[in-house]
């Protein structure tokens, strides 16, 4: 059954930055007025901004690194948005039986770090690793390594903005011969800290030839016109050798970073706003230096407090759109305002102004006003020529649609809406519901274009008269809806049997597989409910395609787990945080210990005690698993040696997957570590879970056969007593076989219970039955009566450190079993 979707979550407020603005604005007025003294005002006009912009990046710089409340990288927290509560493993629902138990352990009713069998009882198993774990490791890869240069980003910001308000609160405590250095410091320093950030920006690009030669001369157009403002704008009579260097070099500072703002304001409005913020606060510092070296009056001084503040909120508030995962746009056609007429503007302002006050021009000016012409001009063609281009690629893509899409690409009415379109339709509605479609050729082929086209028109026929159709891919459709979840959820499962259904064509029928994701829109923002919409159809593809799925804030706190387990697991062995924990097993007739089973622990000190379902999976898509199971036959060899030494003739199980024993060098390394350590070869086991056998029975086997021939005991685990399995356990060559305790319990219709069938079995083949996961004395004395040897579970044993397993042993005397 589907899970209803949460409430769409809430817009950050602006009542705080309309708080701090009035407050600013006020304190600026009274400064100007004479009130307040300049300095003091000037210091509390930007505190209470600055003070909120530093709160906002330090959050961002650091929150999403708290164990407990992560940021998500599509979806980061925000101090106007609840965060996340809780963290469940990537097995599709938290842990259960969190386990405590007095050893310190958390395993659940003793699981195993078995590498790569299923969950035990009362575990979920993970659709994910079994379905998409490798396209999900793909993508997290690179968001998780974009959520850290983000955090560090926002770091740099907090920096640079903190450095930036304490220059203007420290003036009203410098006397008046130590502000203008006090003020250039801070200028140089935000200045340089600002550069860092904007260099480390996620999404930033190396710019193309066309583009870089663009930018340039944007630059230069927008530099020369500022330097002639500033020219213009000065009282006449000597400059002030700090004032002209400081007005020249951030009048190219700010133009290059207001062409960047522009630049960048529709393909990462992120990186735009935190562009624009720099631009502002480097602004009103260098408008506070320019003052302080003319000797200004100090009512003067609060005038830089205004874009010192707008500065300050609109670098947080960019940094915050850039942690949140900026999906870049594609083919923006460059705009033309105010690139070019931005230039012309400021140099015409300032001339007027200039003309109004001093009356007549000098030569410099006249000159300096001139230069500003060809860079302008040399816009203008630029601008030109990149619109023809653009045209012809446009032309160049309808010309190849038509000839995918086939003669009926004409017919194709009304056209789907483009995603940006889509977004604008979104932000229009206050309610319904926004399903994303996703069209899989069989067996990963490709659709072709006639059944592209054939889809498209189901989908329109299948969609209500007022639902709009996008086209966010080539085989990625969205369809938003007025109507309530029953009925959203009722349209994504009538669009699903339409597009299912066969496509004619010559030579037979093609068919499609379909993946729906439902999310609300409920008034939300429309990036973050089309990226909802996205997290649910990627869960329809791992759960098997051809179903719909809602969204679930769950889907979201599944991704950022993963993304904290694929951050911190690399280099763990090497950390020394990896742990293992041992198992007693028993002789159930006397209770007397016979073996342990070595548990895999990861004791991470940022998410705590990981358990092995969800460590290995991550483990494999990190190509990390024959690291960490080399440390694992390691580390259990040298603790069996350890306890030989002591009288106890006891046998270790070590479990490994079947990708680890494909490995040509396993047996080789087994009889490494046993000779390294002189533990006996019979004294090892070697599980490995039966319901994963079957993909790689032959290799299996093949190694099986070969640490069998070195002395080294075999273990099947999980072994479910059904049909194929039965005849699978005559081909491997074992020696132990480990059941649940379902086996124990009375048959159906009266019949005996299935464990006499096993331990018959069991008995002909010269194998030893281990029953495991005994949590009742009643399960214990049923597996005792069926005859099993040994037994294994919280019921006998619980998991425990190496020092509490050996205490344990200490109360039986050393015998050999």
């Amino acid at each position: 059954m589907p899970v209803p979707p949460p409430a769409a979550p809430r817009r950050r407020s602006v009542l705080p930055d309309v708080a701090v603005s009035l407050t600013g604005a006020a304190f600026l007025l009274a400064g100007v007025a004479g009130v307040l003294p300049g300095p003091a005002a000037a210091a509390l006009a930007v505190a209470g901004g600055f003070a909120l912009a530093c709160v906002r990046l330090a959050w961002l710089a650091g929150a999403a690194t708290a164990p407990g409340h992560p940021a998500s990288p599509g979806h980061p927290v925000s101090p106007g948005r609840p965060a996340p509560i809780a963290r469940p493993t990537p097995t599709g629902h938290p842990a259960p039986n969190g386990d405590p138990a007095p050893n310190g352990d958390p395993a659940p009713n003793g699981h195993r770090a078995s590498t790569g069998r299923p969950a035990p009882t009362g575990e979920v198993p993970d659709p994910a690793g079994t379905q998409g774990a490798t396209a999900l490791g793909l993508r997290t890869g690179r968001r998780a390594r974009r959520a850290a240069l983000s955090r560090r980003v926002a770091a740099i910001l907090d920096s640079a903005v903190l450095v930036a308000g304490l220059t203007v609160a420290v003036l009203p405590l410098s006397d008046a011969a130590h502000r203008l250095p006090v003020a250039l410091a801070g200028l140089c320093l935000t200045g340089a800290l600002h550069v860092t950030a904007l260099l480390r920006l996620p999404g930033r690009s190396r710019l193309s030839g066309p583009e870089l030669v663009r930018r340039t001369v944007d630059v230069l157009a927008l530099g020369v016109s500022l330097v002639f403002a500033g020219w213009m704008l000065l009282p006449g009579g000597p400059v002030p050798a700090v004032a002209g260097v400081v007005a020249a070099g951030g009048a190219v500072v700010l133009a290059v970073l207001a062409v960047a703002a522009v630049a960048e304001r529709r393909r990462r409005p992120g990186a735009a706003r935190c562009h624009a913020g720099a631009a502002l606060t480097l602004g009103g510092l260098t408008l506070l230096v320019v003052l302080l070296a003319y000797g200004a009056p100090d009512r003067a001084l609060p005038l830089a407090a205004a874009p010192l503040v707008a500065g300050a909120l609109l670098t947080a508030a960019g940094a915050r759109r850039t942690s949140g995962g900026e999906r870049p746009g594609r083919d923006v056609a460059p705009a033309a305002w105010p690139r070019l007429t931005a230039p012309a503007g400021i140099a015409a302002l300032a001339a007027g102004i200039h003309l109004g006050t001093a009356g007549e021009f000098s030569t410099a000016a006249m000159a300096l006003g001139l230069a500003v012409i060809p860079p302008i001009m040399m816009g203008e063609l630029l601008a030109a020529a990149d619109q023809r281009r653009r045209v012809q690629r446009l032309a160049a893509r309808e010309a190849w649609l038509r000839r995918r899409l086939g003669p009926d690409a004409r017919a194709a009415e009304p056209v789907p809406l483009t995603r940006a379109e889509l977004v604008r339709a979104m932000a229009e509605r206050s309610g319904g519901a926004l399903l994303v479609v996703d069209l899989h050729g069989v067996g990963g082929a490709v659709p072709e274009g006639p059944v592209l086209t054939e889809a498209a028109r189901r989908l329109r026929a299948g969609s209500g008269t007022h639902d709009l159709v996008a086209r966010l891919g080539d085989t990625e459709y969205a369809v938003l809806t007025d109507a309530g979840p029953v009925l959203a959820y009722a349209l994504g499962l009538r669009l699903l049997a339409a597009l299912a259904e066969p496509y004619p064509r010559p030579g037979g029928v093609a068919r499609l597989g379909v993946s729906v994701g439902l999310a609300e829109t409920g008034g939300g923002d429309p990036e973050d409910v089309l990226r909802q919409a996205d997290l649910a159809r990627r869960r329809a593809v791992q759960l098997g395609r051809d179903r719909v799925e809602w969204y679930d804030a769950y889907l979201e706190e599944q991704l950022v787990r993963r993304l904290d387990l694929e951050r911190e697991l690399p280099g763990a062995v090497a950390r020394g945080e990896l742990d293992l924990v041992y198992q007693p097993v028993v002789a159930l007739a006397d209770r007397m210990p016979v073996g342990t089973e070595a548990l895999l622990r990861w004791r991470s000190p940022a998410l705590g005690t990981v358990l092995p379902a969800e460590l290995l999976p991550v483990a494999a898509d990190l190509d990390l698993a024959g690291e960490i199971g080399r440390w694992v036959l390691d580390r259990a060899c040298r603790q069996l040696a350890a306890w030989s030494e002591g009288g106890r003739e006891l046998w270790m199980a070590v479990n490994v997957t079947p990708r680890e024993l494909a490995a040509p060098d396993f047996v080789a390394r087994t009889a490494t570590a046993l000779a390294a350590y002189d533990v006996v070869p019979e004294r090892l086991v070697v599980e490995v879970a039966e319901p994963v056998v079957g993909g790689e029975l032959s290799t299996v086997v093949a190694r099986l056969a070969g640490l069998r021939s070195i002395g080294v005991r075999i273990a099947l685990d999980d072994f479910r007593a059904e049909h194929a399995s039965l005849a699978q356990l005559r081909r491997l060559p074992i020696d132990l076989l480990k059941v649940g305790p379902h086996l124990v319990g009375p048959g159906g219709d009266g019949q005996r219970p299935l464990i006499d069938v096993v331990a018959n079995l069991a008995d002909r083949l010269g194998v030893e039955l281990v029953v495991e996961e005994l949590e009742s004395e009643g399960q214990v004395a049923g597996a005792r009566r069926a005859g099993c040897r040994y037994g294994q579970g919280f019921a006998l044993a619980r998991p425990a450190t190496a020092e509490r397993v050996e205490a344990w042993f200490e109360e039986y005397p050393s015998t050999a079993r």
